[in-house]
């Protein structure tokens, strides 16, 4: 559910306090009546629809950036599991006198076979070129902390797409049927004929003298 909060976007006093996601994304406001929507703002109509299509361009941008944020967790996560599976293995042979059969990746495409003896302890990559040795249970508890925040962050980059998805729509229906070229000159137009009509009004109006 979106959350209000206490800023407003400049330069059109139609605008109002706006609404955001959970994160801070803000909610697009749809223009169903152009004409009355125009009448609060101060902006030109060339102005207001160029805000507009900046508006459709930042949640595009936002777009790209959790896209590719979400591919990131979608490799991360799998890997957390994997390296996970590992070490509740090595704890459930702690202890033991039989050699284990394990296989090591030395690349991508090759791997070799090796017998090795239970260990009390692990290293543990935590990037940056940065190794440190932890206890298997302390392997397992990062290990399961650093899932749980993995698959947290997922779950909020794609409600933040599906909600960014529904933004850029609305924005993009209001500049199609709203802000469109001809209703902005048509307006346009209008009100320049009114600006002109009450100016000649105004300057033909008799001066009665006392």
């Amino acid at each position: 559910m979106a959350e209000s909060k206490g800023s407003t976007s400049g330069g059109s006093s139609a605008e109002v306090v706006l609404e955001t996601n959970p994160r801070g994304i803000p909610k697009a406001h749809f223009v169903d009546d152009v004409a009355e929507y125009m009448e609060k703002s101060t902006t030109s109509a060339e102005a207001t629809l160029a805000k507009f299509s900046e508006t459709v361009a930042k949640y595009k941008f936002m777009d790209m950036n959790l896209q590719n944020r979400k591919k990131g967790l979608e490799v991360k996560i799998p890997e957390i599991k994997k390296t996970l599976t590992v070490i509740n293995y090595l704890i459930l042979k702690e202890g033991s006198d039989e050699p284990m059969e394990v296989t090591f990746e030395l690349n991508d495409t090759l791997w070799a076979a090796a017998r090795m003896k239970s260990t009390k302890t692990v290293n543990l990559w935590l990037g940056a070129n940065v190794m440190l040795e932890y206890t298997l249970q302390e392997a397992k508890d990062l290990l399961e902390q650093k899932l749980n925040t993995a698959q947290t962050t997922l779950k909020n980059v794609l409600e933040d797409l599906e909600f960014l998805r529904d933004q850029i729509t609305t924005m993009e229906v209001s500049i199609l049927f709203s802000f469109d070229v001809a209703r902005l000159y048509n307006w346009d137009v209008k009100q320049r004929r009114l600006s002109k009509n009450n100016t000649q009004t105004s300057s033909e109006t008799p001066v009665v003298k006392g």
